[in-house]
């Protein structure tokens, strides 16, 4: 389902007329209604390590180098040199002494720290993207702001967890009439994306709901 097709959703649910064409949200409710949609995909998007959401990159360490410039867009889960595992390391003073920490990496200023090899070494980084849409070519961005673009939130959950949720933002208020129905119908789908985006059985469905 494209941003397009998300807005008059939610224009639908708070009984507004919908639109047949981008051009036409001009209204400041359409304004607010495209603004909360991406609020609610970023929100969802970067409360959990979701499946859906890793990525991985190959990043070529030059020989008798220390720092490379971090092409890593998200948070990195899994960082593997020669099938090896590296662990992060917060201090990254420690790299620049004569005896830095071995099968460990840092950080600084946008910089990975490595110990210094010999050799060209390859990084395999497994990350979870910071980006939460796609546009129509299949490239991904942190924002919906086309017509055609979509969320990398998985179908059909997210249709489900966009509109309610845009709405629960936009009216916060208990008492409004469809309040009760887009909370339980946001809790629905989000404890089943937490249920089935993993194949591990054990993991279990949680609940977070965003509010303004």
């Amino acid at each position: 389902m494209n941003y397009l097709e998300l807005i008059n959703k939610c224009l639908l649910e708070l009984n507004y007329r919908e639109v047949n064409t981008f051009s036409e949200l001009v209204k400041n409710d359409h304004k607010r209604i495209m603004t909360n949609l991406n609020v609610i995909n970023n929100e969802i998007c970067n409360s959990d390590n979701w499946n859906f959401l890793l990525r991985t990159k190959t990043l070529n360490i030059p020989a008798h180098t220390t720092m490379v410039e971090n092409p890593i867009k998200g948070r990195i889960l899994h960082l593997l040199i020669d099938g090896e595992k590296y662990k992060f390391k917060g201090d990254f003073e420690q790299f620049l002494t004569s005896n830095p920490p071995q099968k460990t990496y840092s950080m600084c200023a946008n910089q990975l720290i490595f110990p210094k090899f010999p050799t060209n070494k390859n990084a395999e980084i497994i990350y979870y993207t910071q980006n939460s849409a796609v546009d129509s070519n299949g490239n991904e961005k942190e924002e919906m702001d086309t017509q055609s673009d979509q969320s990398l939130l998985p179908m059909p959950f997210a249709q489900q967890l966009l509109v309610y949720g845009t709405c629960l933002r936009l009216k916060g208020n208990p008492s409004y009439i469809k309040f009760n129905y887009w909370l339980s119908m946001y809790k629905e789908a989000l404890a089943n994306l937490k249920s089935k985006s993993s194949i591990y059985a054990k993991d279990s469905a949680g609940i977070k709901l965003f509010r303004q």
